[in-house]
Formats: structure tokens, C-alpha cells, sequence
């Protein structure tokens, strides 16, 4: 069997390459050249700008493949690109897409890949959805054979998942932790989040592909795990080996003020409660199964992130941030109170 990634390197894609290679797939990399060192032997890398229509088409003349398999297309025309240069290529495109697309929050507390899409807070998500709708077009009118993947909040080992962070990743907020300084929490941390260790989305993923029944369909691959924001911070707490100090502020508020996108990350997404309906990927793909619990996932990412200095990315700027959103919450409390 052979696999044509768009992209590969990522926190999703690497894990996706490694076990296609384990299995036996012919595997076959498409991207810029970026974070290729850690390949796994065998892959066959062609370094190109999906941006150039015409030099991907010339590379790839000739050429066929079981799956296509698009991680970084984010936009309509990207996805109108690939029908023009895949239709004939592949037997099976496979879109990237996000369970962020989903409408939040929904009439029931369990998402199912029936949920209406509508995200009104993230652009990212608007745009993904147009991409989904662009594809089944594609599929229905002219038989292109697509699956549409949508992951959720899934991490690997090179950075811990949080709620609220900065521009560099999670290594500041762990600092603070370890420094015994509050960290931020959006809402009061009760509700359900589901987070999904790269290495399990991987099964899913790959069962799907070149699987005949994954066709025309939609699918969300995540864990069955549902854990509260309090619960996430303080497992990476444990994992740290202090117990984390949680200051809570208002998802609407962080949104406001800060410099960073929370409007489309907190309110288009992590500040709403999340239980996902996994049925369609476990009939599709009955191996498939998380094995790996947050609290265990968590630990392995401190213990990497703890044993490789690239990962400990500092931001002064988000820890200066944190404090004086705390320190403002906190006179304001201190004024109201002595009024």
C-alpha cells in the first residue's frame, strides 16, 4: 500500500508516519523540508510548495496512490487545488478538518459526526468547514473519493495541553507551577474537555485509510476520556510533582483583554464542555482504542519536554501577561469588597 502525506512532521502527522512505516506502507512525504531529521527510515521525502500547483504536478507525474492524506490545507482554494491534482491519482483523499467546527454548545452533551457545524467565534474553523462543504460537493457530483477526518485537542509529547497559554507553548505555564505561581483557568475548570495522545489517534487514522466504508463519510477520532479543566491542570501538577495553584477567570473576560487568540480558542472552543460519540470510528475501525490516560500522557510529556531543551520554550511576555491580569482581578476584588 502506499501513502502520499501532505505535510507529515506534525504532532499529528509523525505519529501517523511512524506507524504507516511499521505497518508495512510505502510512505511518501510532501512538504517544505521542515523538522525531517526524525523521519523514521524509509520514508521517501520530495520537497515542494503545494503552493506551486504546477511543480507538485510534474514531481508527482505518473504517480499513484492508495491514500492522500492532507494535514495542512486550511482554506477552500487549497482543497479545490488537490481535487485538481489528485482526482486520478489517489483512490482516497483524506481532509484534515477540526472538531472545533462543531456549533458549541450543543443541544445534547454528546458530539456525534451529525452535530451541526458552525463555529461564529474562530475563522479557522469557518474556513475548515468550507472546505468540508467544497470536498462533499466533490464526492457527490463527481465521485472524488474523500474522508473527512476531524481530530480534537490531540498533543504529543513535546507539549503538554492547556487551556490558556502563550505565543511559545506550555513550558511557562509548567514553570509557574513549579514556582508555585497561580496559573490561569478559563471558567471555574468544571467543564469536560477531551484531550487525545497522538500516538492512539494514529490507529484511527490509519485504519481509515484505504478502508472502502471510510468513503463519503465524516469522522472524529478521539479519546473516550472526559476530564474537567481542573482535572487536566492538576494531573500535569502531579506529574511535576507539586500541586498546581488554579486561579479562575471568566472565558469572555481572557477573550477581551488578551493578546492572544482566545476569542477563537476559549469561546469558539475550550471553554464549552465536550463529550465526543466515538461509535462511527470503533465500527469503522474496531482496533481502534486510547490506551493512553492523561495522566499517564502527561508524564511522558514532562518527562521529554524535562530531557530536551528545545522544548522549554520561555515566555516572559505571557508570564508578565498572567500576572497582571491576576493582579488586577485581585484589587478589584479587594476595591469592591472594602466599598
Amino acid at each position: 500500500m502506499r501513502a502520499l502525506l501532505i505535510g507529515g512532521t506534525g504532532t499529528i502527522s509523525s505519529a501517523i508516519t511512524r506507524l504507516l512505516v511499521e505497518k508495512g506502507w510505502e510512505v511518501t512525504l510532501i512538504n517544505r523540508g521542515h523538522r525531517n531529521d526524525e523521519l523514521p527510515q524509509g520514508v521517501e521525502l520530495l520537497v515542494a510548495d503545494m503552493n506551486n500547483e504546477d511543480e507538485v504536478r510534474e514531481l508527482l507525474e505518473g504517480r499513484h496512490f492508495d491514500t492522500v492524506a492532507e494535514f495542512i490545507a486550511f482554506v477552500p482554494e487549497q482543497v479545490e487545488r488537490d481535487i485538481r491534482l489528485f482526482t486520478g491519482m489517489t483512490d482516497q483523499y483524506i481532509f484534515i478538518s477540526s472538531a472545533s467546527a462543531y456549533a458549541k454548545p450543543n443541544h445534547d452533551y454528546r458530539i456525534t459526526e451529525g452535530t451541526t457545524l458552525a463555529n461564529p467565534y474562530w475563522q479557522y474553523s469557518r474556513n475548515k468547514i468550507a472546505c468540508e462543504r467544497v470536498l462533499m460537493d466533490a464526492y457527490r457530483n463527481d465521485g472524488f473519493p474523500v474522508t473527512i477526518v476531524r481530530p480534537s485537542h490531540t498533543y504529543d509529547e513535546r507539549n503538554v495541553p492547556i487551556g490558556v497559554d502563550g505565543s511559545q507553548g506550555s513550558w511557562q505555564i509548567l514553570q509557574r507551577m513549579k514556582q508555585g505561581k497561580p496559573v490561569i483557568v478559563q471558567g471555574d475548570g468544571t467543564s469536560l474537555w477531551t484531550v487525545t495522545f497522538n500516538k492512539d489517534f494514529a490507529v484511527g487514522f490509519v485504519g481509515l485509510m484505504g478502508n472502502i466504508h471510510a468513503l463519503g463519510e465524516a469522522v472524529h477520532i478521539t479519546s473516550d476520556e472526559s476530564l474537567s479543566w481542573n482535572q487536566i491542570y492538576e494531573a500535569v501538577g502531579r506529574a511535576l510533582g507539586v500541586k498546581p495553584v488554579l486561579y479562575h477567570v471568566s472565558a469572555d473576560f481572557l477573550a477581551s483583554v488578551a493578546p492572544y487568540d482566545y476569542q477563537g480558542s476559549l469561546l469558539g472552543d475550550k471553554s464549552v464542555s465536550v463529550v465526543f460519540d466515538n461509535s462511527k470510528i470503533k465500527r469503522l475501525v474496531p482496533e481502534f482504542k486510547c490506551t493512553t490516560r492523561f495522566d499517564e500522557g502527561a508524564r511522558i510529556c514532562v518527562d521529554y519536554m524535562n530531557s530536551h531543551p528545545e522544548c522549554r520554550k520561555q515566555d516572559p511576555e505571557f508570564d508578565a501577561w498572567c500576572d497582571q491580569v491576576i493582579e488586577t482581578l485581585e484589587r478589584a476584588k479587594k476595591a469592591l469588597k472594602e466599598n
